[in-house]
């Protein structure tokens, strides 16, 4: 099993743990190893043969992996993989719990195969190592080239850890009354469940575990979306554009900042609300403490019903007297860095974003002129 701690001896109160410190060691060898590959991509099949080789063979580790990815006609025409093929453990997603019996996990491919092991695990989350095969690879930092270097010192452990904080997010259908005025008074708590003034309580539809972000908008409508947004039961605004944008640090480097957000690093506790093409000048990104509640309903006066999804999954229309509610999850994601959180973080920013690439600017000619001199 890993634990992650501090590195550095224990201060006196009042003194700010430094993320850089964090660390992961083992307190048993790992044993089960998840591998995740990117499906339809024929160039991973063999990375992924020979990782798998590597892990079975070599490391005697009981790999697991999807149904789907060992059925692959490509591996099952290969016959000199066909003993290492059958010695992987399968699952189906949405059938077969392995959430207690993963030890780590390898990601090959782009972020989206991070994003899918998030989603795999609804609770707490193995260390995930992720190698850059995909497109954008800006939460993979792990080249496959030196794999078997790479994998060895993660056995070792005393890795450096980024803990990826997650949004835990709750879907309530018919959590108001439907009856298109504004709520006679400020929501309150019941049994865990928000409600406004005499409404019903509601029924929770679906709880997830997000990565990168919510997204709230107006679907195939071309009205403006009009969503109202509450925090920690207030009334905060209301949003009207095409929708807004609820995500994680990890999440402020994606679709966040396309719609012009500012990009936190992931060790920043903190969730970000992003307007997408807002109706307003002044509207700008906000971030706001981890922890709070947020709630995003449909205001009353909304011509149009709107979407959601998360991390780009599960899409579903949200209707008047529904909600959804958002706050910080207590399970993390912890991302194995390649070099430290630091360093891993910018040279994603620069190698994946550009971020401040520009033609340096020359220098200034030797002056000779006295008269600039003394100038």
């Amino acid at each position: 099993m890993p634990v992650i701690h501090n590195a550095k001896e224990e201060r006196t109160d009042g003194h700010i743990q430094d993320p850089a410190s964090q660390r992961l060691t083992w307190n048993k060898p790992p044993v089960n190893v998840l591998v995740i590959r990117k499906i339809r991509d024929e160039s991973l099949v063999e990375p992924f043969k020979e990782l798998c080789r590597f892990l079975v063979e070599e490391k005697q580790m009981m790999v697991y992996v999807e149904r789907r990815v060992a059925d692959d006609a490509l591996l099952s025409k290969d016959e000199a993989f066909g003993s290492i093929r059958n010695q992987l453990c399968t699952f189906r997603e949405g059938f077969d719990d392995i959430s207690d019996c993963i030890d780590l996990i390898i990601c090959l491919g782009g972020d989206g195969t991070l994003l899918y092991a998030s989603s795999l695990f609804q609770g707490s989350v193995p260390p995930v190592m992720a190698f850059h095969l995909g497109s954008l690879g800006f939460l993979t930092p792990f080249k496959f080239e030196s794999y078997k270097t790479e994998v060895a010192k993660v056995f070792e452990g005393n890795a450096a850890i980024t803990l990826r904080s997650r949004l835990k997010v709750k879907v309530v259908k018919d959590m108001l009354q439907r009856t298109g005025r504004e709520p006679a008074q400020q929501p309150q708590e019941h049994n865990g469940i928000l409600t406004h003034g005499h409404s019903e309580a509601g029924k929770v539809t679906l709880q997830l575990q997000v990565l990168n972000e919510v997204v709230i908008d107006r679907g195939p409508s071309s009205y403006l979306s009009n969503v109202d947004l509450y925090l920690n039961g207030r009334l905060i605004t209301s949003v009207q554009g095409d929708g807004v944008i609820v995500s994680t640090p990890t999440g402020s480097t994606a679709y966040a900042a396309a719609a012009g957000a500012s990009m936190i690093h992931p060790n920043v506790p903190a969730i970000m609300v992003t307007p997408i093409c807002p109706h307003s000048l002044s509207f700008r990104p906000i971030v706001v403490p981890a922890g709070v509640e947020l709630m995003i309903t449909l205001s009353p006066d909304a011509r149009n019903t709107a979407w959601v999804s998360f991390d780009g999954r599960k899409r579903q229309e949200i209707q008047h007297g529904d909600c959804i509610k958002i706050t910080t999850s207590c399970y993390p994601v912890p991302s194995i860095c390649c070099h430290d959180l630091v360093y891993d973080w910018f040279e994603s920013l620069a190698q994946c974003l550009h971020w401040n690439v520009r033609k340096r600017q020359a220098r200034l000619a030797e002056i000779s002129d006295s008269s600039d001199t003394e100038n």
